[in-house]
């Protein structure tokens, strides 16, 4: 993470903001180094949002106005000068949307190395997946996808992996069933638009006594929770659809994570190599 995210984000801790003041929070972090210098008009329009709510951001950080917010920034990020003197340098060929989005992911996933700098919030996760008996994987609509993914590998080294990709009055029981199967930990993909479901159902995990780890576009997404543990991967949101590349490159990190803490997940991997030969599964 860069100095200036970092910065950010430690202004932001422990704030309670509203959705909409967390989507501004969000966008100044992914323009860390351009945010000191714009106005309120650029950042609401950058974030989506409206102008006064801007002002309204500011004010709940402590701020008597954007103003204030953005001479703080100046005061505190010195070295950001240069990143500013920087912006429509030009250095950068003119390129089409497409890619600009491909662009755009490129840097989410730069973003996503940054964070990895420090690898223990990632390690503290693959030890909590790993020492789970039972292994819930949660992810709807958008992010079903992504937890589909992870769960069909992770059942290649874990012994019990129980994917929940469907919401529904049945989630509530298969969480229960989780629990009554040893579960001590639920591994959440959360991503945009984020579904109500999804906030329930893990409140009803919590209250079953299991712990949360989620992978979310951002450490301001509407289910963040301080009791669990969150692991920010943005999304890119160049095209119609969303683009999911970092969390689906950390997700496939929580998995090399939770085998290092699985003893027998290699010779598990071979079993499985010797039975798809057996059984002629791929084609060579």
């Amino acid at each position: 993470m860069s100095s200036a995210s970092a910065r950010l984000l430690k202004l932001f801790e422990g704030q309670r903001l509203t959705p909409t003041q967390r989507r501004i929070a969000h966008c100044m972090v992914r323009q860390a180094g351009d945010a000191p210098f714009l106005s309120s008009v650029e950042l609401a329009e950058l974030a989506g949002v409206s102008q006064p709510s801007v002002t309204r951001f500011a004010v709940a950080l402590g701020f008597d106005g954007y103003p204030a917010l953005r001479r703080h920034l100046r005061e505190t990020a010195p070295e950001a000068a240069d990143a500013g003197a920087a912006v429509g340098s030009g250095e950068d060929e003119p390129c089409n949307a497409y890619q600009q989005a491909v662009r755009a992911e490129i840097d989410n996933l730069r973003h996503l190395a940054a964070l990895l700098a420090d690898p223990a919030p990632v390690e503290r996760a693959g030890s909590m997946l790993a020492a789970t008996p039972a292994l819930p994987v949660l992810g709807l609509r958008a992010a079903s996808a992504q937890a589909r993914g992870f769960a069909y590998f992770a059942a290649k080294v874990h012994p019990d992996v129980r994917l929940l990709d469907e919401g529904g009055s049945m989630l509530a029981d298969r969480i229960d069933g989780c629990v009554r199967a040893g579960a001590q930990a639920l591994l959440c993909f959360a991503l945009p638009r984020h579904p109500k479901e999804v906030a329930d159902a893990l409140s009803y995990a919590r209250d079953a006594g299991l712990r949360i780890i989620t992978v979310a576009d951002s450490a301001f997404a509407p289910v963040a929770h301080p009791d669990d543990l969150l692991l920010p991967a943005a999304v890119g949101t160049g095209l119609v659809f969303d683009t999911a590349c970092a969390p689906m490159l950390l997700g496939r990190v929580l998995l090399e994570a939770m085998c290092d803490g699985l003893p027998q997940a290699q010779a598990r991997l071979e079993d499985f190599d010797a039975r798809a030969v057996e059984r002629g599964l791929f084609m060579e």
